[in-house]
């Protein structure tokens, strides 16, 4: 191929991506993320309450007791997937964080912050139902175990980054120093996810595999799998609105707010 062809394709390539680029950049702009996911909201929230719903009745009525834990194992309902979204919610926010370091997207901050409160909520959640399921199972509510002690560590990180979000708050900087702990808080992460590998504790290992079958019947797993769903998409309709609360909040004197405001009158 002569080399003003290949120069010619290369010059055409970088345009194709420079133009899906400013696309996308137009997408995820305030105003553009408002007006595309609120109507998402109320939909995600119907799904989260039909699954919550089934997987509550499910797994507090039909499911059978555990031949070993009896029916102190049923907590495992909310426990698991309080500490899955736990997880899942700062990966989230560290690599919202990337994003607005790397690229200055500002909606990415803006979600990260919406999102740090509901991460810290299940955190606690997940180290409190876990004490609870530990007390009968272990003798004990607590003990210094590597898979608790990481996840306790993930609770001050969640309440690091929601101070630093709230002293930045009428800063120009506003968002840097809790993407920055965002990130460097990511390394927990996989402590949290391999400490029953690598250390000898008494946590049990993964419930869920993607190469293994389950470690319980279908009877327990299935509401399980029911319940983990139901509070994603719950999760997911509340990061929607607690994004959109904020960015009514900061962009309050934009002439667009003002429209949106002026036609709901």
């Amino acid at each position: 191929m002569p080399k003003n062809s290949q120069a010619t394709n290369s010059t055409s390539q970088a345009s194709f991506f420079g133009r899906l680029w400013q696309g996308f950049l137009t997408t995820v702009g305030t105003e553009r993320f408002f007006q595309i996911f609120s109507p998402w909201v109320k939909y995600l929230a119907a799904i989260a309450a039909i699954l919550l719903g089934v997987g509550t009745v499910w797994s507090l009525g039909f499911a059978p007791p555990d031949y070993l834990q009896g029916n102190s194992y049923r907590i495992i309902f909310i426990h698991v997937p309080a500490a899955s979204l736990a997880m899942s919610i700062y990966f989230a926010m560290s690599v919202l964080g990337v994003i607005f370091l790397v690229w200055k997207i500002k909606t990415a901050n803006i979600v990260a912050q919406a999102i740090a409160p509901i991460g810290f909520i299940f955190c606690v959640l997940s180290l409190l139902t876990g004490s609870i399921w530990a007390k009968p199972t272990w003798g004990t509510y607590w003990v210094w175990d590597a898979r608790l002690t990481s996840m306790l560590i993930l609770a001050f990180l969640y309440a690091g980054v929601m101070a630093l979000f709230a002293a930045f708050e009428h800063s120009s900087n506003r968002g840097k120093a809790a993407a920055i702990l965002s990130i460097v808080g990511a390394v927990n992460l996989p402590i949290i996810k391999y400490s029953v590998e690598w250390w000898n504790t008494l946590h049990q290992g993964a419930t869920f595999t993607v190469t293994n079958a389950p470690k319980m019947s279908a009877s327990m797993w299935v509401p399980l799998l029911i319940m983990m769903l139901g509070m994603y998409f719950l999760v997911a309709a509340l990061a929607i609105y607690r994004t959109n609360s904020l960015i009514l909040t900061r962009e309050a004197n934009k002439a667009w707010v003002t429209r949106l405001v002026n036609s709901d009158k």
